[in-house]
């Protein structure tokens, strides 16, 4: 061993005695320079790639964080000691402005003149789930509120609805002592009251006000002397337009005929003697032609059918009578109209008026003869025909009443009437004056109005 080799040995203080070197003297490799080298390089190929800036957006966001902190805690007073949280407000329980029904019509326009108070009332409830199970959570009360009028039973309350009646009928002073309320008065309300209860319990359009309260009184007067009695009604008076006769008037209006609402008939008929027929069966055939294609289509229903049918039976009944009678015509006819119940009464009543009795119409002064000549709902009173309420009112017209206040006075002389005829307004006035004789004739300056013949000239 080279003498400096021997003084190296000895000299290493690490070196094991008895063990020899493992590398022996072969140079040993740079890995210090080799991994400084390799940190190099991958720190190149991390700062372009993805990751390198999702990594500094999130030293970012963490810088910002910090400083944030560091802000709020240089801007921030000394926190207070913490107070209680109020109590939280119950909510205000408004009503809404606006009530309308399901019926698809506002019922503020169930009807005109109607008083329609609404209120809402809103309260604390439970669990929704356990609410919409329970019908009173959610639940309407409507009440309609009706009073039904007393008939007026003195001379000055017939007075003051029509002034100067007692001149014209000096007899009813003597008669009215002992006047008693027909019972048709009160069924006449009841069957409105009827009416309004069934509509009002739907949400259907009511009766008006105005038509509710259309008759003020209806009494049974007997004279002491003669023993003639009278039905004497104060009401409003409304249009009628109905009726048909081939001998007077062969030719009418095309409305007229195909017209799906006149009535050709009226409750007052007699034996046709002219060989002109009907102008209203030509549009009557019509009808009953339209129903028979109807029913022959594939898709009308069996219900619509039956109803075609029963329709088809009807009309043809009417066209067998429109051949064989002949009746008022409104545009042309005085005539008044009564409620159906008191024309086809069965109690004997001997005041009950019924079709074709004489009648006058007393108003403003003036008394008009006439008859008993159709018959009209239940429900309502105080109806004329059109020929009649142009006399009253010139305005007057199939949509406008000639008289709307209750001063219209009604006279019917029950068990009056003759056998059926052709209208002869000289007659009438002749009959209608030697029945008031009976009741002590007219006042002085009264007389029965004379009507005039107003048919075409070309139609007779």
């Amino acid at each position: 061993m080279p003498p400096h080799s021997e003084n190296q040995k000895k000299n290493d203080p690490h070196e094991i005695e008895g063990i020899k070197s493992r590398h022996g003297n072969a140079t040993t490799f740079p890995w210090f320079r080799v991994s400084i080298l390799v940190l190099l390089c991958g720190s190149i190929a991390l700062l372009f790639s993805p990751l390198s800036e999702n990594l500094y957006r999130k030293l970012r966001e963490l810088r910002s964080a910090g400083k944030e902190v560091t802000e709020k805690k240089v801007s921030e007073p000394k926190p207070k000691a913490p107070e209680s949280p109020p109590k939280p407000k119950e909510p205000a329980i408004r009503a809404p402005q606006d009530h309308t029904a399901s019926s698809g019509g506002d019922m503020r326009m169930l009807s005109r003149g109607l008083q329609l108070n609404t209120k809402i009332r809103i309260e604390k409830g439970g669990a929704a789930s356990l609410e919409r199970d329970t019908d009173e959570s959610f639940s309407a009360h409507y009440e309609l509120k009706i009073k039904l009028p007393k008939a007026i039973t003195t001379l000055p309350e017939l007075e003051k609805n029509s002034p100067g009646l007692t001149a014209i009928l000096p007899g009813l002073e003597a008669m009215m002592p002992k006047a008693k309320v027909s019972g048709f008065f009160y069924q006449l309300y009841e069957n409105k009251a009827k009416r309004m209860k069934s509509n009002a319990t739907q949400l259907n359009e009511l009766m008006t006000r105005h038509n509710f309260y259309d008759c003020e009184t209806m009494l049974n007067l007997k004279h002491p002397e003669t023993g003639r009695r009278i039905f004497l009604m104060q009401a409003e008076m409304d249009v009628v337009s109905d009726g048909s006769d081939g001998d007077r008037l062969p030719v009418m209006p095309e409305k007229i005929v195909n017209s799906t609402n006149y009535q050709p008939l009226t409750s007052y008929g007699w034996k046709k003697t002219g060989k002109s027929p009907n102008p209203l069966i030509a549009g009557w055939k019509n009808r009953i032609r339209k129903a028979e294609q109807e029913i022959a289509l594939a898709d009308t229903k069996d219900d619509r059918k039956a109803w075609l049918q029963s329709r088809i039976t009807k009309i043809k009944r009417e066209i067998k009578d429109m051949e064989a009678r002949s009746f008022l015509v409104a545009d042309y006819d005085p005539f008044i109209v009564m409620p159906i119940n008191v024309l086809t009464s069965n109690g004997g009543d001997p005041y009950a008026a019924r079709v074709g009795d004489y009648a006058v119409v007393v108003y403003e002064g003036k008394i008009y003869p006439s008859i008993v000549g159709d018959a009209g709902p239940s429900f309502k009173v105080g109806e004329a025909s059109l020929r009649f309420c142009k006399q009253l009112n010139p305005k007057a017209g199939i949509y406008s009443r000639p008289v709307s206040d209750l001063s219209v006075t009604y006279i019917v002389f029950p068990r009056s009437r003759d056998s059926s005829r052709e209208p002869d307004y000289a007659m009438w006035q002749q009959r209608c004056g030697s029945l008031l004789s009976e009741l002590g004739g007219l006042g002085e300056g009264s007389a029965l109005y004379s009507w005039e013949d107003t048919f075409p000239p070309s139609a007779k």
